[in-house]
């Protein structure tokens, strides 16, 4: 096992240089000026010249990668064109926000998600099959920005019941009700992922032959569905669930920026903006790498639900 994660970890290698080889270039070919940007219009040629040489921006696009990648090496991912802060500081000051977001819609997706996708199962082809799975197509195909727009429309314009954007501030309650809304636009999406993928999945157990003899021998049904069903087919929904959170992670800057939720992603946007090439590239390598991660924990995970593939990493060893 430890052999399994090591190789895994030195996995992400090739993954974190793919990714800022990637980004650092089409970052640097898109147009306009960081030093334009940093100083504003009213700069003379002269400090545009003296600021440029001062980000190396007058080396060539390779050798500045280069220069990169050794800092990124020794834990430096530079600083921030705009405000002069280490990326590093500011992605970690940011890191809990998304972190928090992520959660609270992977709980949503979890909490309706598996439970729609059981009884679809169970219910194949009734009338609550036909709508939930229509329903999850349309909750998968909608955008996260079309769907948190309605829900501030409804929840916020409308009714008026919860904020429209920001983080709360001065208690529990505050932050639990400015959550809600970002939380259902990312976790409506997941929810439907999940929904799907637990119905597949259960489909596939439903009609195997231990099922039909656990229910001959007159095991209740609801043993029958957690003990029998449900755990034979974990290990696809927990792909799903996992290859979701991470998404959620590392692509929820489209909610947050709708939200005006103060998290990676929405500094990962309004970087974007600013040419602030540092942290986008600092953003973007701590969200390939969390992303690994989480695929990492779905892999170990695996071993415990199922034990047949713990002794394949052990022969792997």
């Amino acid at each position: 096992m430890y052999k399994f994660v090591l190789k895994r970890l030195l996995q992400l290698i090739p993954v974190i240089i793919g990714v800022t080889f990637i980004v650092f270039f089409i970052m640097n070919l898109a147009p306009g000026d960081p030093a334009a940007i940093i100083l504003g219009d009213q700069a003379t040629a002269e400090a545009l010249a003296m600021k440029r040489e001062e980000l190396g921006l007058n080396d060539p696009l390779l050798v500045r990668y280069f220069n990169y990648m050794k800092n990124l090496l020794r834990g430096d991912m530079g600083t921030s064109y705009k405000n002069n802060i280490p990326v590093w500081n500011q992605v970690i000051d940011r890191l809990p926000n998304t972190a928090i977001l992520a959660v609270a819609g992977i709980f949503i997706a979890l909490l309706f998600g598996i439970p729609i996708g059981i009884l679809s199962a169970k219910k194949q082809y009734s009338l609550l099959d036909n709508i939930s799975m229509v329903a999850a197509l349309i909750g998968v195909s909608m955008p996260n920005f079309w769907s948190g727009l309605l829900l501030v429309m409804l929840f916020s314009l409308t009714l008026g019941w919860l904020p429209s954007q920001g983080m709360g501030s001065g208690g529990v309650i505050p932050v639990l009700r400015s959550i809600i809304l970002p939380s259902l636009t990312l976790g409506i999406n997941s929810m439907a992922m999940v929904a799907r993928m637990t119905r597949s999945s259960m489909l596939e157990v439903i009609r195997q032959d231990y099922i039909s003899t656990a229910q001959a021998k007159g095991l209740d049904d609801h043993v029958i569905t957690t003990q029998h069903m449900l755990r034979n087919a974990l290990i696809p929904i927990i792909t799903a669930v996992g290859l979701q959170f991470g998404h959620l992670l590392g692509g929820a800057m489209l909610a947050e920026t709708v939200f005006s939720w103060p998290g990676l992603g929405r500094l990962m946007v309004d970087s974007i903006k600013s040419r602030d090439i540092p942290m986008v590239l600092g953003c973007v390598v701590f969200m390939a790498t969390m992303f690994s991660i989480v695929n990492l924990i779905v892999d170990i995970v695996y071993a415990f639900v199922d034990p047949r593939i713990k002794s394949m990493y052990k022969k792997g060893n």
